[in-house]
């Protein structure tokens, strides 16, 4: 029986991404040990996890993730007071598949995309 998941995603530099996650988008650090060369984080029940891969081209990397959320104009207005910045062709909008999304690349170009379900009333 599957649980969780939680996908491992490439970074150049482990100062960086976890700046990046903790300042920017609210994650903190998970596990008691801080290993060489790999960063567990977490918000709210999604936890991520990335490996050094220090000669990794952003502009080639196809690292990618579909966060689902609850209350996504909040957390997208959350972002923008922070003034993270937010993919140029992902701004916050209703897609046509049900799914309010938008997403944003994290500093080596993993694409999140953040999304929550349209309830028709």
């Amino acid at each position: 029986m599957l649980t969780d998941i939680h996908p491992k995603l490439p970074m150049r530099n482990k100062f960086v991404t976890r700046d990046y996650y903790m300042s920017q988008l609210g994650f903190h650090e998970v596990g008691q040990v801080d290993y060489d060369g790999y960063l567990m984080l977490q918000k709210d029940q999604i936890q991520l996890h990335f490996f050094e891969f220090k000669d990794l081209n952003p502009l080639e990397n196809y690292g990618q993730v579909y966060i689902r959320t609850k209350d996504i104009a909040g957390f997208y207005q959350s972002l923008l007071d922070k003034q993270v910045k937010i993919h140029p062709n992902g701004p916050l909008e209703s897609k046509p598949w049900g799914q309010k999304e938008f997403s944003l690349l994290d500093p080596d170009h993993n694409l999140l995309t953040f999304g929550e379900a349209i309830f028709s009333k």
